[in-house]
Formats: structure tokens, sequence, C-alpha cells
């Protein structure tokens, strides 16, 4: 990627890959970046609703290219799979957006040993796996980006999801530590930190809620009430992925080792 391209908004040329990508905010990421002009690796662990999502792109973003594939982010040797294959079709990445991994809810008395060791491998190896396999390649640009998408729980701890608070901060330390190490190879490092986002976990709680008579409009402002989110309500996965283009373009070009809040002003205080 060129930071002074006069367009930071044209990614045409720009080979970039996104894990998780085959729902949500990582599928709005994709359909995003391909919109902008970027040839777009991207993977899941769902084979049937990856190939969906592909098949989806293809038809709303008429000729972009485009390298769906199966991958488990947590086996190394499936992302290298995934990240020779990703070159072969579509060229040396300059983008890596990581993308995986949903919340644990457990307190400090109920989680388990094999419960911490599971979501702190998760956290940090869904990120270490995918960057270890792309880093030849995003070495090979003359300037490069990592986004990795966190959550705010990295700041502002829940003690109901103590494990995952604990890995997201992890996570977040992680990105300023690579920021520093692959600023001299020419690659930036950021991260988001988001909040609540429609996802189809909301969407299966709401269907589960209590008050029958609220829709999703009523319901989510009654949640976003209760969370003191100041915009007062949930995030879209496409306000997500426009903070992720932001930070992987040539339009945060001076930015590295930096985090973006996504969430509508969310605050534990009353």
């Amino acid at each position: 990627m060129n930071p002074t391209r006069a367009n930071p908004f044209d990614l045409d040329g720009t080979v970039a890959i996104v894990t998780g990508g085959s729902s949500g905010i990582g599928l709005a990421t994709v359909d995003l970046l391909l919109r902008q002009g970027a040839a777009v690796g991207f993977c899941g662990r769902d084979a049937q609703r990856l190939h969906e999502a592909a098949a989806g792109l293809r038809k709303t973003v008429p000729g972009a290219r485009l390298h769906a594939a199966t991958c488990d982010v947590l086996d190394p040797a499936s992302v290298r799979e995934f990240a020779a294959g990703c070159q072969a079709a579509l060229g040396a990445a300059a983008i890596l957006v990581n993308n995986a991994g949903q919340g644990c809810v457990s307190t400090f008395a109920n989680t388990s040993d094999e419960e911490w060791q599971e979501e702190l491998r998760l956290k940090f190896f869904s990120v270490i796996d995918p960057t270890r396999a792309f880093l030849p390649q995003l070495e090979a640009q003359s300037n490069a980006s990592i986004v990795c998408v966190n959550s705010l729980l990295a700041a502002q701890p829940e003690p109901h999801m103590v494990a995952t608070s604990a890995a997201r901060a992890g996570v977040k330390n992680l990105v300023r530590s690579l920021a520093t190490e692959f600023a001299p190879k020419r690659i930036r490092v950021n991260g988001i930190l988001l909040g609540l986002v429609e996802s189809g976990q909301w969407r299966r709680r709401f269907e589960a809620r209590e008050q029958r008579d609220l829709d999703w409009s009523a319901w989510t402002a009654q949640l976003a009430q209760a969370k003191h989110i100041q915009l007062g309500r949930l995030g879209l996965p496409e306000e997500a992925a426009r903070a992720i283009f932001f930070l992987a373009s040539p339009m945060s070009s001076y930015t590295t080792g930096s985090h973006i809040d996504v969430s509508g002003g969310h605050s534990h205080c009353a």
C-alpha cells in the first residue's frame, strides 16, 4: 500500500485478509474492502456458511477478487495452508484483519483451569497464528497493516466475564508490543475496542426475551439504556467495519499501536 496515494479510500491492487470473515463484523469488513477495490481472502470454520458468504459477496460486488477457505485459526498448519492459498490465488497480503473469538461468561469463582486455558489460547493465538503465517507476505510490502478486533472489556472489564476480560486486556497489550516490533518492518498494528454490536447472539437473546411485547428496536433500546450506552442503541457490524477499514487503509498511515473505541459511548458510570 502507498500511504501517500491520492485516494486513501481506493485499495485497488491491495490484497487484504480477514479471519472469521463469514459472518457479522468479519463479513461486513470483507464486503467493505471488496467495494473499495481490494482483493480479499477470508476464512471461517463452517464450510457451508463460508460458501454462502462467498456466493453473496460475488452477487453484491460483481467482479470481486476473493478467496474463501475453511481454516481453524488455532491450528498453525491450517493457517499456514490458508496463507499459502491466499497468496497463490490473490498475491501477497498487505492487510491482515485478525477477527475471531466470542466471549466466555464466567466469574473467578466458577472458571475452571481448562476454561482459563481455552479462553487465553483462543484470544491470543487467534492473533498469533495468523500474524506468524502472513508476516512474510506483509514484510514484502512497502507499507502494510494489521488490525486486531478486540473488545471494550480490554479496558473496562466485567466481573461476569473475568477470563475474557483478562485475555482481551492481554491482546490490547500485544497490539502495542507488535506495533513497536514491526514498525521498522513498515507494518502498522492497531486494534478496535468493540462494545455491544448487533449479532446472531443478540438476536437469539431477543427471541428468548421475557417481555414479548417489545420489538427489536424497543428491546435493544432498553438494553442500551441498562448498559449506559450513550448513543442509545447497539452498534452495527458495518460501523465496526468502517473503523477497521480506517486502521487498515492508508487513511491511518501515521497511526500504529492505537485502538479505536467503537462502543457508542458505553460506560459503567450511572
